[in-house]
C-alpha cells in the first residue's frame, strides 16, 4: 500500500501524504502522471471540478459510482449494543431449543476467535486494507442505459467486464456504535461513520445525508474485522440447519429484523423496506464465521403504474484468520452483490451484479488518543426527512429525488423504457 503520492505540482517537492492508503497496482511507473492525477484529484477541489470531473462522465465513471454506493459502506440489518459487559448470556437452556442452538454455536465461536476476556480487552481498532471492485454483469429485458446529460454511456442487454477498479480504505472504530469509513477506489473518495447517535454518509456526488432509525454497525467490520460485535448479533439469531459452503460444512444462523424497525428505516409511504434479513455460516471445523449473507427488498409504490420491487443480496466469504493480539482477525475475502429489479412487467426485469475482493493489510487494536472527535459527522449532514423523497415528473416516467435520487451531478442510472426509476445507490447501501 503506498501511503505518498509524487508532488503534481513541483517534482522537487515533497511527496504528498494520502489520506487513504492506496494500492501499488493502481499506480503505473512507466506511464504518465495521469494515474496519479486521478488518484489526487478527490484531495485537491477545484472551483470547476464540477464541470471538469464529470464533463467525460461515461460508463467506468458511472460503474465507479455504482460500485461505491452498493458495495462501498452497507449496514447490518440491527443494531449492535455494547452495554453489557459479557458477550453473550450463559442461560441457553432458558430459551427455545433453535435459539439454545444458535448461542451454542455462537459460543463456539467466541472461543474460536480467541476467547471473551481476549474480545472484552479490545476497546477500538483500526484496519487498513486494499480493494478490488468489478461490476461483472448488467442484465436487463430491455438494456440498462446509463446517462449523463442525455449522453448515453451503456446500454446493452448483457455488459460484462474483466477489469476492475483498485483502492484502498482504512477502518477506525470504537465499539460497535463508534466507527468510521474512509474508501478510495481509482480516484473516488466515500466516507462514512456514526457518532452512536446518527450513520452517515458521503460521496463526491451526494451531499452528506443520515441513515434513518438507529445507527447501526458497517458491513466491513462484520466480515471477520470485529468478532465481538458478530457475537453480540448473532447472539440473538436462531439456528435453520446445516449447510456446505465450497466445500466446507457450516451451522446457519439466521436474523431478521423485525417489521418496526423497517418501517422507522422507510423513508415514506411510496419507498417501503420489506425485509431485511441476515445469515452467518459458522464452520463446523473451527468454530469461525466463514460465510455471511444479508438480503433486503424494498417496494416502491409509482403513481398510475405497478409497484417495483428492488431485490439486493450479498455474500462474502471469509477467509485468512490470523491471531493479532490474541483475536482471530480475517485478512481477506470476497463479496458477491445481486441487485435484481422486477415488477411493471418481465420486459422491465434486470439484474446488476458486483464483486469486490478485499485484503486487510494492518489491523491494530486499543487506539490511542481515539476521542469522540475522530467520530463527529460532516458539517453540511442533512436529515433525510429534511427532504422530498420523491416526485413524479409526468404520467410516464418516475424519477427519484432525495434517496431515490442516483444523483452524480446530473446522472441517472435508468432502467427501462417507458418508466423510469433512478434509484439512489446510497438506498441500498444504508439498508
Amino acid at each position: 500500500m503506498r501511503t505518498l503520492c509524487p508532488n503534481l505540482h513541483n517534482e522537487d517537492g515533497l511527496e504528498t501524504v494520502l489520506e487513504v492508503p492506496v494500492p501499488e497496482e493502481s499506480f503505473d511507473d512507466n506511464k504518465t502522471n495521469h494515474t496519479a492525477t486521478s488518484w489526487m484529484s478527490w484531495m485537491k477541489p477545484h472551483p470547476n471540478d464540477k464541470k471538469r470531473h464529470f464533463s467525460d462522465y461515461g460508463g467506468r465513471n458511472a460503474e465507479i459510482q455504482l460500485l461505491l454506493g452498493v458495495v462501498g459502506a452497507p449496514l447490518v440489518p440491527l443494531p449492535v449494543s455494547s452495554a453489557h459487559p459479557a458477550v453473550i448470556n450463559p442461560t441457553i437452556q432458558d430459551h427455545h431449543i433453535e435459539s439454545s442452538m444458535a448461542k451454542y454455536i455462537v459460543q463456539q465461536y467466541i472461543a474460536a476467535v480467541g476467547g471473551e476476556k481476549a474480545l472484552n480487552l479490545v476497546d477500538s481498532m483500526y484496519a487498513v486494507g486494499k480493494v478490488k471492485m468489478v461490476a461483472s454483469e448488467f442484465d436487463a429485458g430491455d438494456g440498462i442505459t446509463m446517462n449523463c446529460g442525455g449522453v448515453k454511456a451503456v446500454k446493452a442487454k448483457s455488459v460484462k467486464n474483466c477489469g476492475g477498479e483498485m483502492g484502498g480504505f482504512v477502518l477506525w472504530q470504537k465499539r460497535p456504535d463508534l466507527w468510521s469509513l474512509e474508501l478510495v477506489v481509482s480516484g473516488y473518495k466515500i466516507s462514512a461513520g456514526s457518532d452512536g447517535k446518527v450513520a452517515w454518509r458521503q460521496t463526491p456526488w451526494h451531499h452528506s445525508h443520515a441513515s434513518r432509525g438507529p445507527p447501526r454497525p458497517l458491513r466491513r467490520s462484520l466480515q471477520g474485522l470485529d468478532p465481538k460485535s458478530t457475537a453480540n448479533l448473532f447472539t440473538n439469531s436462531i439456528y435453520i440447519g446445516e449447510r456446505t459452503i465450497k466445500g466446507e460444512d457450516c451451522f446457519v444462523l439466521k436474523l431478521e429484523a423485525e417489521l418496526s424497525s423497517l418501517k422507522v428505516r422507510s423513508s415514506s409511504n411510496n419507498v417501503q423496506i420489506m425485509k431485511h434479513i441476515i445469515w452467518g455460516y459458522f464452520s463446523q471445523k473451527t468454530g469461525l464465521l466463514y460465510h455471511l449473507k444479508d438480503t433486503h427488498l424494498i417496494r416502491i409504490k409509482t403513481p398510475g403504474s405497478d409497484c417495483v420491487f428492488w431485490e439486493t443480496t450479498m455474500e462474502s466469504l471469509i477467509q485468512d484468520y490470523r491471531t493479532i493480539d490474541g483475536v482471530n482477525i480475517a485478512h481477506g475475502g470476497q463479496t458477491t452483490v445481486s441487485l435484481f429489479r422486477f415488477g411493471e412487467g418481465l420486459d422491465n426485469h434486470s439484474e446488476t451484479k458486483m464483486e469486490e475482493v478485499w485484503t486487510i493489510e494492518e489491523v491494530d487494536f486499543n487506539i490511542k488518543g481515539l476521542s469522540m472527535d475522530c467520530f463527529l459527522p460532516p458539517s453540511d449532514l442533512k436529515m433525510e426527512d429534511d427532504q422530498p423523497v420523491v416526485r413524479a415528473k409526468s404520467s410516464d416516467k418516475f424519477v427519484g429525488s432525495a434517496r431515490l435520487a442516483f444523483k452524480s451531478r446530473g446522472s441517472l442510472l435508468r432502467f427501462g423504457v417507458s418508466k423510469v426509476v433512478a434509484i439512489d445507490s446510497n438506498s441500498f447501501g444504508d439498508l
